[in-house]
């Protein structure tokens, strides 16, 4: 299997983990969301058994997650590439994840609440071990390739669950607002992303 191939069916199980947690999350376990709005159960179009919603202690937990996983991968690609186009990027996303993660942070000490893992955020940080391990073998044109194509498809998949699922089932105000801002932020990354993807490949 060709480095390309990899990256593919690697990205296409990211989306699966990411969207498919989105639908077959256990139950949640705290009642209430993040202290303004009692979390309430509402109807689905699924069956509610099968697709509860997350409430807002796992979504918080969650996007700060992918964040804090983001800015992992942005960690090992300057710590790898001489690429400049990879390099770039990279420091664009540690310093964008990490003022949206900074700001989530104070939030949640803001409302003194803690954020709740989840099985989704486990299954995020179990894939992205494994995407890390595959990063750090590569060098080189094959190391900036896969790492391009690790972003885009990253972004695309969070950008669609935070924006589709994340922000209209987000109970309190301040965390939907915090959300819509970064989703705004995210987006532009995904067009660096594809970016990127264009000029080294």
């Amino acid at each position: 299997m060709n480095t390309f191939t990899k990256s593919f069916t690697t990205l296409t199980l990211a989306s699966a983990v990411l969207v498919g947690c989105m639908t077959a999350n256990g139950p949640a376990t705290a009642e209430q969301g993040m202290g303004q709005t009692p979390m309430t159960k509402t109807s689905m179009k699924n069956d509610e058994a099968t697709t509860p919603k997350l409430n807002d202690l796992e979504i918080a937990h969650i996007a700060y997650t992918a964040g804090a996983i983001d800015i992992r991968y942005a960690h090992l690609a300057l710590a790898l590439s001489e690429d400049p186009e990879v390099r770039n990027f990279a420091e664009l996303m540690i310093r964008d994840h990490t003022a949206v993660n900074n700001k989530a942070l104070a939030l949640v000490q803001k409302l003194q609440i803690t954020p709740q893992d989840n099985a989704m955020s486990q299954q995020l940080n179990q894939q992205a071990r494994q995407i890390r391990e595959e990063l750090s073998q590569l060098r080189g044109e094959e190391l900036a390739k896969r790492y391009a194509a690790n972003e885009l498809g990253y972004h695309q998949t969070v950008n669609n669950v935070v924006e589709n699922t994340f922000i209209p089932n987000a109970k309190n105000l301040e965390l939907k607002a915090l959300l819509t801002a970064a989703l705004q932020t995210f987006k532009v990354h995904e067009g660096h992303a594809e970016a990127m993807n264009n000029k080294v490949m």
